[in-house]
C-alpha cells in the first residue's frame, strides 16, 4: 500500500501538468502513480518530467537500449515498481519479450549485442549500492559508444537511481497494466511486484 496516495486529475490545478498526464495516458495507456504522487509540488513533477524526456526520448542512443539500461538499473536496486515500468516501456519500444525476460543472464544470452551486453555491464553495476562500475567498464563501453552516447547512458541509469529511490521508498503503487504484461513476460522469474500492489 502506498504511503502517500497518487493524486486524480481533479486534484491538480496546474493545466500543463494536465496535459502531460494525459499525453502519458495516450502513449503507455496510463499516467504512472509516480508522476501523480509528485504532483503535491508542482516544482518537482515538472522538473522530473522534463530531465525525463530529455535523458530518455532524445540522442543518439536507441530509446529501446535505454529502457533495457533502465530496466538492468531496476533490477540491481530492487525497486519491483520500477521494474515493471521498464518491462512494460521495453515491450512498447519494441524489445522481444524474449530479451527482456533474459536480461538477468545477458552476458551469456545470444539476444544481445556486444553494444548492448557493454551497457547492461554498466547498468546493473552502477545500479548497485556501493557502485561497482569501474575504468574497465568504460573502456568496454568506449569500444562502441561515443563519449556523448555515454553520457546518454548514465544519465538513463542516474535518472533510475532517482525513480528506484523515489518508488521503493514511497511504495507507489503499481499500475494494473504493467503489472499484467511484467507478470506475462517475467513469469519464468517467477516475478511478483512485492509491497507495490493496493492492500
Amino acid at each position: 500500500m502506498p504511503h502517500l496516495r497518487p493524486l486524480e486529475d481533479s486534484e491538480i490545478d496546474d493545466e500543463f501538468i494536465v496535459e502531460r498526464f494525459a499525453h502519458y495516458a495516450a502513449t503507455r495507456g496510463f499516467t504512472p502513480n509516480s508522476i501523480r504522487t509528485m504532483a503535491r509540488r508542482p516544482g518537482v513533477v515538472k522538473a522530473f518530467m522534463a530531465l525525463n524526456q530529455a535523458v530518455l526520448y532524445e540522442g543518439s542512443v536507441p530509446s529501446q537500449l535505454k529502457m533495457l539500461v533502465s530496466l538492468a538499473c531496476s533490477f540491481a536496486s530492487g525497486c519491483r515498481y520500477c521494474q515493471s515500468h521498464m518491462t512494460n516501456l521495453s515491450h512498447i519500444y519494441d524489445a522481444p519479450d524474449e530479451k527482456i525476460a533474459e536480461i538477468l543472464d545477458f552476458e551469456a544470452s545470444d539476444a544481445f549485442s556486444d553494444a548492448e551486453k557493454a551497457a547492461l555491464n554498466l547498468a546493473f553495476k552502477a545500479g548497485q549500492i556501493p557502485n561497482l562500475a569501474t575504468q574497465e567498464d568504460f573502456d568496454r563501453l568506449s569500444e562502441f559508444f561515443e563519449e556523448g552516447e555515454i553520457v546518454e547512458i548514465v544519465a538513463s541509469v542516474s535518472l533510475f537511481g532517482f525513480l528506484n529511490r523515489w518508488n521503493d521508498t514511497m511504495a507507489t503503487s503499481l499500475e494494473m497494466l504493467p503489472l499484467e504484461r511484467t507478470q506475462k513476460i517475467l513469469a519464468a522469474q517467477e516475478w511478483t511486484p512485492g509491497k507495490h500492489v493496493e492492500s
